[in-house]
């Protein structure tokens, strides 16, 4: 931990502030109740006790499983990888097919016989193991070693502004499972001396309530979707010192908007599951990415590979990018995110920049249709959902017609009340083809 004393601030938990000898005591008690087993789930909610699972977990040589989702299949691949696997949670209702156990930390007085300073953790040490979806669907894990993690924040906080005197509060509207999350918010704090809320706002009047609760300075962790939405919402902005954006790339006029609006920087950060956080750039300001200290991008036009630095192993990114210097780069897209129908090719950012950048257009996008059946070809078609509650499907099509090269226009194109984002603001695959497949249907 990089709080100099133990009475410095880790975490706020509503309107109590809780210490570093504090958040020591509470992993340590919770140490002494976990099983037998090496590898923990923690599914824990609130920001701090998914923390204090996290400092039980490294004091006592566990291993943190951090899957991108919890469903039965997921969670019975994990047990098949881990089968001495646990899970931590904070939900009395939890129902995750593993052995759970169940906590809260008590609400007495600060324990002031806790050991100081907070123990060290080996750097080879194992902390945690984060998974993506394979080709197959079969998560594939991804070792992290707490030396190389700890190093991944401490190299990303200046970049940040977070290395001066000023103690920030950090607001996540990300969950602290997410890669982000659990890297900007809970080990950023824990290694620059800061301190986070535990809260996990989602809605806009949820997020400015939790901004103008926070002591100052405060700083905003979030997503472009969060971010879009809290802007189209009818509250008033509290004072924010620092935005933070990832998970997806920020439009131009998004960044300016919200710099605009809250008088105050928007950093955003690239990086991915594999890899953690390499790279930042100030939006508003230009489209070139730094890379981190030690971090190093090769490849070729078609391939590009990221290592040194606190990168674990040489490895491919999923990413168009252009290497413009030793520690500079151009993102041009996702490799998965082209597209080419009848010999013209686009890129599913570029088509959904342009369907939500319609007035009247809340969210959107376009994606390839799956068809199975009798009826089914094997012609690529490009479908789109969006949330336009003043438009019909047919004036919608028409105004994109204008905008587009007919090629690429949706067919269907199906008006939702809602995406079907996940808790980070992405939008699964899977899930835009149920909602494909109950349009065709007919269900609702």
């Amino acid at each position: 931990m990089a709080h100099p004393h133990p009475g410095g601030v880790v975490a706020y938990r509503g309107a109590r502030a809780i210490t570093a000898r504090q958040f020591i005591a509470d992993a340590t008690r919770l140490a002494a109740r976990l099983p037998a087993g090496r590898h923990a789930l923690n599914v824990c909610a609130d920001r701090y006790l998914f923390a204090v699972g996290l400092a039980a977990c490294l004091m006592t040589g566990r291993i943190s499983l951090l899957p991108s989702t919890y469903t039965p299949d997921v969670i019975r691949q994990l047990g098949e990888f881990a089968p001495d696997a646990f899970c931590l949670t904070d939900d009395p209702a939890c129902d995750i097919a593993l052995p759970r156990v169940h906590w809260a930390p008590a609400d007495d007085a600060e324990d002031r016989e806790t050991a100081w300073p907070a123990p060290a953790i080996p750097a080879s040490q194992i902390a945690a193991i984060v998974f993506t979806s394979g080709s197959t669907g079969v998560p594939l894990p991804y070792r992290k070693t707490w030396g190389r993690l700890a190093r991944c924040v401490q190299n990303g906080a200046p970049r940040l502004g977070l290395v001066e005197r000023r103690r920030y509060t950090l607001i996540g509207t990300v969950p602290a499972q997410h890669m982000y999350g659990f890297e900007s918010t809970v080990l950023l704090a824990l290694q620059s001396g800061n301190a986070f809320s535990a809260e996990r706002p989602f809605y806009p009047a949820d997020i400015c309530a939790c901004l103008e609760a926070a002591r100052r300075p405060r700083a905003l962790i979030s997503t472009p979707i969060h971010l879009r939405t809290l802007l189209a919402a009818d509250t008033r902005l509290p004072p924010v010192d620092l935005i933070v954006s990832a998970t997806a790339p920020l439009p131009l006029d998004l960044a300016r908007e919200v710099e605009e609006r809250f008088g105050t920087e928007l950093i955003e950060i690239y990086g991915s599951t594999e890899t953690g956080q390499i790279a930042t750039r100030r939006t508003a300001l230009g489209s070139a990415w730094r890379l981190w200290p030690g971090v190093e991008l090769s490849g070729t036009a078609e391939l590009t590979f990221a290592q040194g630095g606190h990168v674990e192993q040489r490895t491919p990114l999923c990413d168009v990018i252009e290497i413009t210097g030793p520690e500079e780069f151009l993102l041009h897209g996702r490799t998965a995110d082209l597209v080419n129908i009848a010999g013209k090719r686009s890129s599913f950012a570029y088509l959904n920049h342009h369907l939500t950048s319609i007035p009247g257009v809340l969210d959107g996008a376009f994606f390839l249709r799956e068809e199975e059946g009798p009826g089914a070809t094997r012609v690529a078609r490009l479908a789109a959902v969006a949330v336009a509650p003043n438009w019909t499907p047919a004036a919608l099509t028409d105004r994109l017609r204008e905008i587009i090269d007919a090629v690429f226009l949706p067919r269907p194109l199906v008006l939702v009340d809602r995406l079907p984002r996940n808790a980070t603001g992405k939008l699964p695959q899977q899930a835009l083809q149920a909602l494909f497949a109950a349009h065709s249907t007919g269900r609702t």
